[in-house]
């Protein structure tokens, strides 16, 4: 039977959903086996356009250089 107390709630917001969905469907990937690294690279062009549809969809108020501190909160 179902035990309530087996249950555990995460605030994952609006932003966790859509970096889940960026996630499963590969988009990283996928941008990054098109475009490919370059030597010295810090951050792959699939995590930059990750990091630019978050910022876009409510992420603004802050620069991006902030955006790993914003996921430490949140469940993903």
């Amino acid at each position: 039977m179902f035990d309530i107390k087996d249950v555990e709630i995460q605030n994952i917001d609006h932003l966790g959903i859509v970096a889940g969905i960026v996630d499963s469907i590969g988009l990283v990937e996928i941008i990054n086996d098109l475009l490919g690294s370059k030597p010295g690279e810090k951050v792959s062009a699939g995590h930059v356009v990750k990091a630019m549809i978050l910022n876009g969809l409510g992420f603004v108020s802050k620069p991006l250089y902030m955006f790993p501190k914003f996921f430490e909160q949140i469940a993903l």
